[in-house]
């Protein structure tokens, strides 16, 4: 579905040249739900724009749905669904008409247009508003008539760019049913972005984090956070002799090189938390060091990002 190899995109800045992305390698098979993720400025939207034919990269090469982005961009176009961060929808004509005229901007018969235009309604739960504007929906109501818009052709591939942004917590769930459905009940792959690292965390099959235009992680999201974080044991001693004594514990026996102290403090990183805490607290007991509370926890992919880069993940976006 996405074949790209050293994809590179460069802009002048103040006669300058920057690398907005740089060697970009990526593959995407049929039927995934890659989560593309990165801080704002790391190349997320201008690899976006590249992988869609929006915009030509200064070298490299890319084949999305068979066909090239640099010497194919029709062909890229007509095979591909896109739904930007922008509502695609204009104000003055029903949701059922915008429809309509999308199918037959792709080349679709009027009466297959409208066909379309009644089983994306159907797809999406949008029946009931099919004779209403778009400017008097909801702002998740609007989002699902942006996703319908770009399944009018029926695309194989979807790109959404940050699809579920500034909806409530009920509307991105409901925006997550339907796109979860898509993949299910008709094989559509999705490329997304999102900001929303739970979104990514529970939804994708893989995550690909970028930084800087460079993709520095690559993976299912259980696999980069045990691999690249690790889970996290924390206790509390009753004094800081104790808290010396079991990081020096630690350190012997299931985490060399990660405990960090903090006063009464210890904090330790391990692959299984679960199986590590139960040996950890017997060989503190055993050493005479009294535990006053414990506790572990799962990472997250903001701790993958924090451990590749040594920056927040959620700090670089709010920069």
């Amino acid at each position: 579905m996405i074949h790209a190899r050293g994809l590179t995109r460069r802009f002048k800045v103040r006669r300058e040249s920057v690398d907005a992305v740089r060697g970009l390698d990526i593959d995407v098979e049929a039927g995934q739900l890659v989560a593309f993720l990165g801080p704002n400025g790391a190349g997320k939207s201008t690899s976006l724009r590249m992988l869609t034919s929006l915009l030509p990269p200064t070298s490299g090469t890319a084949t999305v749905a068979g066909c090239d982005v640099v010497s194919n961009p029709a062909g890229v176009r007509a095979r591909i669904g896109y739904v930007g961060q922008k509502n695609s929808a204009g104000e003055n004509f029903r949701v059922r008409d915008e429809l309509v005229t999308q199918g037959c901007c792709y080349g679709l018969t009027r009466a297959q247009a409208r066909r379309r235009a009644g089983e994306v309604l159907e797809l999406l739960d949008l029946e009931p508003l099919a004779d209403r504007k778009p400017g008097t929906l909801s702002g998740g109501q609007r989002r699902r008539l942006d996703i319908a818009l770009g399944l009018v052709h029926r695309p194989a591939l979807l790109f959404l760019d940050e699809p579920s942004t500034g909806l409530d917590p009920q509307s991105r769930a409901n925006i997550w049913e339907h796109i979860l459905r898509l993949r299910e009940e008709r094989g559509t792959t999705v490329f997304l972005t999102t900001h929303y690292l739970e979104e990514a965390d529970n939804m994708a099959e893989r995550v690909v984090i970028i930084d800087h235009g460079r993709i520095i992680a690559d993976g299912t999201a259980e696999r980069l956070k045990g691999d690249l974080a690790g889970d996290r044991i924390a206790i509390t001693t009753n004094d800081e002799p104790g808290a010396a004594k079991a990081a020096e514990i630690a350190g012997r026996t299931i985490a060399p090189g990660e405990v960090t102290v903090d006063g009464t403090a210890v904090r330790l990183r391990v692959p299984r938390a679960g199986a590590a805490l139960p040996e950890y607290l017997r060989s503190l007991e055993a050493a005479g060091v009294k535990v006053a509370t414990a506790e572990t926890a799962r990472p997250t992919l903001d701790d993958v990002f924090l451990t590749l880069t040594g920056r927040s993940l959620r700090e670089s976006d709010d920069a």
